[in-house]
């Protein structure tokens, strides 16, 4: 009986183990399902944004039947940092947003004031025009307005005065004033120095001036050519042109290959006046773009130029997408005028284009919303803080970069005259020491002579430099008597 009395004991405790266990596993099942709900409710009770964009390369691409981009990556930093769920769709008629004639916005604008998207996301300028139907945020991307070219069509055809490009007009002026005034002190000095020329009335000078000039010449082949200096004087001119020459070539020369190497040399369209001026290429913009109204509400006369070359055929320069201006750019005789910071994403994908040095109209691309939309103030303080932190510039050069070997090189211009000015100064000063070593030789003489005739030394040194001076006259007098008193 006592055994029996323990078996139902133990087998009504086991069982009431088992049932308090089985309820607590059901409670802790109950405590993860519930914790697992309150984990998914925050994000299921996060706002949602239709957000509208357009397809351009880099903003927003497909891949892999995935959008990615610059402006996809801002979106999902936005989101981040605004705690806000978006839904992103392709803007319906592949436009940015402007008036049409019935009076209606098209593009991302039209879909944000007819209440199909809440955000536009995209490389959307702001304008006053969009500005009064919309609202932007801060500008996330600074631009202008540029000129995309491909780089054979603009490119100059070598004039024959090619080998003149490595100077400037100025520095070429500079060396041929410096080249006579050397030569003219050449001739100077031979004639006043008395170790160069030490009896002009009976010895020959041929440091001429035409020999002057042949010298200094020869110095420029880095050739040497009679006649030789003698004197110290004569001899200090002479060395330092020598030296001025060789700086000179070396400069010549290494500005020379950097022209032929880039091949860059100055760029015929520099401007927008340039543009309109030349006949070879033809240009347009985006049809319906706030590039193509900038011209038209521009008073500059250029601008009006442009606007009025571009309504006129308007069925013919302006093209739909920015890829499809990229690739006329590419294959035909056109200059796109767009947005600069797009053509420098054109430039660094395609190592043939290249933009024009002018830019103009400088805006920004902000994030357009709805009228007293309450995103418009967080969404510009995202974007401020995202370029505080440097975000904005690390999506900058993660988009942009480039594979063309030459992206960084500097555009070639022709060597100034500032460039040479202490290679100039230098010729200067060995200039003046060679005349005043001249003077200095003379005086001797005269000082030694003046000794000898019992004369003053000015007296003397004046004689010697009329003589020197008026040699010719003086010899032809001298022919003409010794001729008389042979007859």
């Amino acid at each position: 009986m006592d055994k029996g009395q323990h078996f139902v004991f133990f087998v009504l405790t086991t069982m009431l183990l088992l049932r308090e266990s089985s309820h607590a596993g059901a409670m802790r099942n109950d405590a993860a399902a519930n914790k697992d709900t309150d984990l998914r409710g925050p994000e299921e009770n996060l706002p949602t944004l239709t957000v509208t964009t357009i397809l351009e390369d880099p903003y927003v691409m497909v891949r892999r039947a995935e959008l990615e981009g610059y402006c996809i990556d801002l979106l999902k930093a936005l989101a981040s940092m605004l705690h806000f769920s978006y839904k992103v769709k392709v803007v319906g008629d592949g436009k940015y947003g402007a008036v049409s004639s019935n009076g209606n916005w098209t593009g991302m604008i039209g879909e944000i004031l007819r209440q199909e998207a809440d955000i536009a996301v995209a490389p959307l300028t702001v304008t006053s025009a969009r500005e009064e139907v919309v609202s932007f945020t801060t500008p996330f991307l600074q631009t202008g307005i540029g000129i995309l070219l491909r780089k054979d069509t603009m490119s100059q055809e070598m004039s024959f005065f090619h080998f003149l490009a490595p100077f400037s007009k100025e520095t070429w002026t500079g060396l041929l004033f410096a080249y006579i005034l050397t030569c003219f002190c050449l001739f100077l000095v031979a004639r006043l120095s008395p170790c160069e020329w030490n009896e002009p009335k009976n010895e020959e000078n041929h440091f001429t001036f035409l020999n002057s000039l042949w010298f200094g010449a020869g110095a420029l082949a880095l050739q040497g050519v009679t006649p030789r200096p003698k004197a110290l004087s004569v001899r200090v001119i002479a060395a330092i042109w020598w030296l001025f020459t060789i700086a000179l070539l070396a400069a010549y020369i290494a500005n020379f290959t950097a022209l032929l190497s880039s091949g860059s040399e100055q760029l015929p369209i520099q401007t927008f006046e340039d543009l309109v001026k030349q006949r070879k290429l033809e240009f347009g913009t985006l049809d319906g773009s706030s590039t193509f109204y900038y011209f038209k509400n521009s008073k500059n006369p250029i601008h009006q130029m442009i606007y009025e070359y571009m309504d006129k055929r308007r069925d013919h320069v302006l093209v739909k997408t920015y890829q499809e201006a990229v690739q006329r750019v590419m294959d035909s005789n056109y200059a796109f005028i767009g947005e600069s910071i797009s053509q420098d994403l054109a430039a660094a994908r395609h190592c043939n284009l290249i933009r024009a040095p002018e830019v103009i109209g400088a805006r920004g691309f902000g994030i357009a919303t709805a009228q007293a939309s309450p995103w418009t103030k967080k969404l510009s303080i995202a974007v401020l803080k995202l370029r505080e932190s440097g975000d904005l510039d690390y999506l900058r050069n993660k988009w942009w970069e480039t594979s063309c070997l030459h992206k960084s090189r500097e555009r070639w211009s022709p060597l100034q005259p500032q460039a040479l000015g202490g290679l100039f100064l230098t010729l200067a000063i060995g200039l003046a020491l060679g005349v005043i070593a001249a003077v200095v030789e003379l005086s001797n003489k005269s000082r030694h002579a003046a000794g000898h005739v019992k004369k003053s030394c000015c007296s003397i040194f004046t004689e010697e430099m009329c003589t020197r001076l008026r040699i010719k006259e003086n010899t032809r007098q001298s022919q003409e008597t010794s001729g008389r008193a042979n007859a």
